[in-house]
């Protein structure tokens, strides 16, 4: 990937588009196409495609969606598969037209079946049922996986697909009411550790094992895979280990200081009951997560300390 190549990152202001934007920045690239939802809506379809004829780009790393844990993706099942599958239609089929030289489609690791061997291979994809609490985005990300195929295959196209596991870090979403795992056990241990809360709710029965990427790491695993040039495929990202939410939540606690008691909340629901991705592609390449989970989590929860009120850092 030449370093004068013009690069547009898509979703630049969210967590995973904004690492991508800081590992270009680190690594000499200073030719960077970035646009607010303002300045360029992705749902537009002539809009998009009006942008990238006249900007052509060179490289285009596809981060922007509409993201969110498991309520979230359960009860706005029609703004997941809609949102989601209108953007990357609009880019991977706008960036065709514009002769664009390269794609990097971020997709998810829920494109699984929700009963997979572990760890998932990526030649697991479409062999079983998926997880019904986040069936309509895993469907958007499969279709935009299987955009990229076509438009290789048709047109010659270089598109290549990720898939990230569980992700966390600066800039994510910390909104109990639509965020993913890590950064809600985060913020509930901040706010019990602040009330002096003697319990902890914590959702669903503990037993189920994630895997957890620092977004970092992601954004190396992305920039790694532009700059070998791979013309096409499908790449799991991820650090190869797992834990139980159990067992997250207790180091989230002690990460953040909090003492009290942790209460599973069997009602809830626990999801897909294990999602351990096999990165054995990536490895093989010569490329592996770096950040272990509780240091990344050290980092993650600074940041939090950072951007919340004064008034709260004062506190803590």
């Amino acid at each position: 990937m030449d370093r004068k190549a013009k690069i547009f990152v898509a979703g630049h202001r969210g967590m995973v588009g904004s690492a991508i934007v800081r590992r270009l920045n680190s690594g000499g690239y200073a030719n960077l196409l970035l646009r607010t939802r303002q300045e360029l809506d992705l749902l537009d379809q002539r809009a998009v495609r009006e942008f990238l004829a006249r900007e052509r780009p060179d490289y285009i790393f596809l981060a922007a969606a509409k993201v969110g844990g498991i309520q979230a993706n359960n009860v706005y099942r029609a703004e997941f598969i809609y949102q989601n599958l209108a953007i990357e239609v609009n880019l991977i089929h706008g960036a065709w037209q514009a002769g664009v030289a390269r794609l990097l489609f971020l997709g998810s690791s829920c494109i699984y079946p929700r009963e997979c061997p572990q760890p998932i291979r990526e030649d697991y994809l479409l062999t079983g049922p998926l997880e019904q609490t986040n069936e309509p985005y895993a469907i958007a990300k499969i279709a935009g996986i299987k955009l990229c195929e076509s438009y290789n295959r048709q047109y010659g196209m270089h598109c290549v697909s990720v898939m990230p596991t569980n992700l966390y870090g600066p800039n994510d979403n910390f909104d109990l009411a639509t965020s993913h795992v890590l950064p809600a056990l985060m913020r509930k241990a901040h706010e019990a550790k602040l009330a002096g809360a003697a319990a902890m709710q914590v959702w669903g029965s503990g037993r189920p094992r994630r895997e957890f990427l620092h977004v970092d790491d992601l954004a190396d695993g992305c920039v790694f895979l532009m700059e070998k040039e791979i013309a096409d495929g499908l790449f799991n990202i991820g650090t190869g280990t797992d834990v139980t939410i159990r067992e997250l939540a207790r180091m989230v606690a002690e990460v953040v200081g909090y003492e009290g008691e942790l209460v599973f909340d069997a009602s809830m629901p626990d999801g897909t009951p294990r999602k351990l991705l096999d990165v054995s592609r990536m490895r093989d390449l010569g490329w592996t997560a770096r950040i272990r989970l509780e240091e990344g989590i050290r980092h993650a929860y600074q940041w939090y300390l950072d951007h919340q009120r004064p008034s709260v850092r004062e506190r803590t």
